[in-house]
């Protein structure tokens, strides 16, 4: 089989590795409008050739869709108009799923794409980042499988067994709202802090003297680049603005039980929120 991974930075990479390793691709051909990336994809031996998109999608029996993912709702239309009629799959890694189904659910190729979100990375980005087993074990999203193929569902799901991950089907929305609480939200809160703490302590020394792992823990997200998780806020901007709302409700109530010197009141919610543990475990 030969797959296009389009966007190589640390999830295409890390897909390159795997899949090839574990047998899924006999052929890897890398697309990125970033010289560098696609440098550095051969140099490291990631990608068999590097090409232009067309060329790549002309070439392939998969497409795997790495961009940011208002740039992958673009690519999509145009990707299903040169595949049409063929046997070929598409599929994404993006995080936000209503966009791109709108932007092909009216497409005569809609069937021959699987929109995904594996529930996998770091903070790190670019091809130097990536890595082997970062999908092992990890939760994969299958959105509106009954608007896929057969085929190309059962070829998406196939690679996912290789990649070792878990499948959960939902639809569109539903993965969107609950991705803007579970995930989008700590990076914006992440991004916060280390805003807040940067305004506040001027000289470095101070943060890195006082940095535990807590901190370090709570504000390993705001390394994550802008260029990904820009266009995720902005078009999961509605479900990321509900939870915002929701998350600066329960600040404000912390702010007032520390101001009312509420001990109580604080252990009481404290003791709430410890609930948690009976989900993450």
């Amino acid at each position: 089989m030969t797959v296009s991974v389009v966007g190589i930075g640390l999830i295409g990479g890390s897909l390159m590795i795997d899949l090839r390793k574990r047998g899924f691709a006999d052929r890897i051909i890398g697309v990125d409008t970033n010289l560098q990336h696609r440098n550095i994809a051969k140099l490291c031996g990631l990608v068999d050739e590097t090409d232009k998109l067309e060329n790549a999608v002309d070439k392939s029996d998969l497409i795997i869709l790495s961009t940011p993912v208002d740039t992958n709702c673009i690519m999509l239309p145009r990707i299903l108009d040169r595949i049409a009629g063929t046997s070929k799959v598409i599929t994404d890694m993006g995080s936000t799923k209503g966009s791109i189904a709108r932007a092909s659910e009216n497409h005569r190729g809609r069937g021959r794409f699987v929109a995904l979100h594996p529930m996998a990375g770091t903070e790190f980005s670019g091809p130097l980042a990536a890595i082997g087993k970062l999908f092992d074990y990890k939760t994969a999203i299958i959105c509106d499988p009954e608007l896929s193929d057969i085929d190309a569902l059962s070829l998406v799901e196939r690679m996912l067994e290789i990649l070792n991950m878990k499948k959960v089907y939902m639809n569109s929305s539903d993965h969107d709202v609950h991705v803007a609480y579970v995930s989008h939200i700590s990076h914006i809160t992440s991004f916060s802090l280390a805003l807040s703490v940067l305004d506040k302590e001027r000289e470095e020394a101070n943060i890195l003297a006082l940095a535990g792992g807590g901190f370090e823990s709570t504000v390993r997200l705001a390394k994550s680049s802008g260029e990904t998780w820009a266009p995720i806020f902005l078009e999961n901007s509605k479900f990321i603005l509900e939870v915002m709302d929701t998350y600066i409700e329960k600040m404000n109530l912390f702010k007032k039980l520390i101001s009312e010197r509420d001990k109580e009141g604080l252990k009481a919610l404290m003791e709430e929120a410890n609930k948690i543990r009976k989900i993450l475990n």
